[in-house]
């Protein structure tokens, strides 16, 4: 069964507001950012200039949809034509903290504060507390999310290992040898760790754990809460937007983050999904850097239609995220977009087509691509060695390792997906 511990901190003046006063709330917080931002923030000005609005316009939730969208596939065009950051930070770039470069060409400004990301009441409903050791799985290197969970959880008293991804066999040596009693990271890389762990012996004493970049499904949490006795809990965020909604100790649906505004819209007419239909989340977030409004994330997902959360916090819930729109697909963790994909193979005049196939095994992500080589290319001799030096080009850029494979030409059907993803989530 899952640890027993106690929910940390349950920050009752904003997870237990009346709906009336969330929503005056969040219609003050609304107002300030959007002034904020058209004081400060270049392209969000031109926006709604081009949309004949001012500050004075937006009072209201209900006046959000006459606010323009920002997508989040937009932003490597943004962000080339108007350098660093597409003219949407709202403060200059040498007073920011740091500065991230994530898979797909997206430059992330961290602006000033210690939980920046916001991520502090996520880890606090799934019962990280003070003193907790924690290892955090996730990269410091150039992505944000290290630094989003090394913030948020040095926030709230807990003591930070920062490993980052990868070293299984040390993973576990440094958890047994400190008593770790938390971890941060995905899922798979969980069970990963807890099953070499096993393997060799050398038991844990991890209680509790938050998960997230990747899809959980309920058969490993069952797996990790029964056989290893973890508490796991998940939540939703981007590097762009920080902490979006998050699970309590019901499970029931991911609450709303009081400091945000969530919107879930039907893809095609960009009006508010019916109850229960899927929809692309957009979110407003009141950072003072980064001010951004009414952004795509490009991910798929529903609101619940629940009765008050026995937990007490009265947040809207999220389903979860049910997919992508778009070309881009999370493996092991990361983005893999298909026009990055594309850019790498253009380096390649040998290759003829080039298809990413994403596939899941002992819940564990594998990415496969075929590779046609262009008639003629093998006969030469100029297809010797290509899949290594394909699939290097391809970590390199897309930051996933995969393996590449020489298929004969026609087996990558003429209207197949870049990316085919065939995992199925149980």
């Amino acid at each position: 069964m899952p640890s027993p511990r106690p929910t940390a901190i349950f920050d009752a003046e904003l997870e237990s507001r009346s709906a009336a006063d969330r929503i005056a709330y969040l219609e003050n917080r609304l107002r300030q950012t959007v002034a904020h931002a058209y004081a400060n923030a270049p392209r969000f000005r031109v926006a709604m200039d081009a949309a004949g609005l001012a500050p004075h316009d937006v009072r209201r939730l209900g006046d959000l949809a006459r606010l323009p969208l920002t997508a989040k596939d937009e932003l490597p065009a943004l962000q080339a034509a108007d350098p660093p950051f597409g003219g949407l930070t709202a403060v200059p770039a040498r007073s920011l903290q740091r500065i991230f470069a994530s898979p797909g060409n997206i430059f992330d400004p961290q602006g000033q504060g210690g939980d920046f990301w916001r991520f502090r009441p996520a880890l606090a409903a799934a019962g990280f507390r003070a003193g907790d050791i924690v290892l955090n799985t996730f990269a410091y290197h150039l992505t944000p999310a290290g630094f989003m969970f090394d913030g948020a959880l040095r926030a709230l008293g807990c003591v930070v290992v920062p490993t980052g991804p990868g070293h299984t066999e040390l993973q576990v040596r440094i958890a047994s040898h400190l008593g770790a009693t938390g971890y941060v990271g995905t899922p798979s890389f969980l069970y990963a760790i807890l099953e070499k762990a096993a393997e060799a012996r050398s038991p844990l004493q991890i209680e509790v754990a938050y998960v997230t970049a990747e899809m959980l499904p309920e058969s490993l949490r069952h797996e990790l809460e029964t056989k290893y006795g973890i508490r796991v809990l998940q939540g939703y965020g981007t590097a762009d937007l920080g902490m979006l909604a998050y699970e309590c100790p019901e499970k029931r649906g991911m609450h709303l983050h009081p400091e945000a505004i969530v919107e879930v819209l039907d893809v095609a007419t960009r009006e508010p999904a019916a109850p229960g239909q899927p929809g692309e989340v957009v979110a407003t977030i009141f950072d003072e850097a980064y001010p951004l409004v009414r952004f795509a994330t490009g991910d798929l997902s529903t609101f619940l239609e629940d009765q008050p959360c026995p937990c007490g916090r009265t947040a809207p819930k999220l389903a979860g995220i049910l997919g992508r729109v778009g070309d881009a697909v999370k493996v092991k963790g990361m983005f893999v977009h298909a026009g990055q994909m594309a850019e790498v193979v253009k380096g390649f005049p040998e290759v003829a087509r080039c298809q990413a196939v994403v596939t899941r095994a002992a819940h564990l992500d594998h990415l496969h691509y075929l590779v046609e080589i262009a008639e003629g290319e093998a006969r030469g001799g100029s297809a010797a060695g290509l899949a290594e030096r394909l699939a290097a080009a391809l970590h390199e850029q897309l930051k996933v390792r995969g393996d590449v494979e020489i298929v004969p030409p026609g087996t990558i059907p003429a209207a197949a997906r870049r990316i085919d993803d065939r995992r199925v989530w149980k």
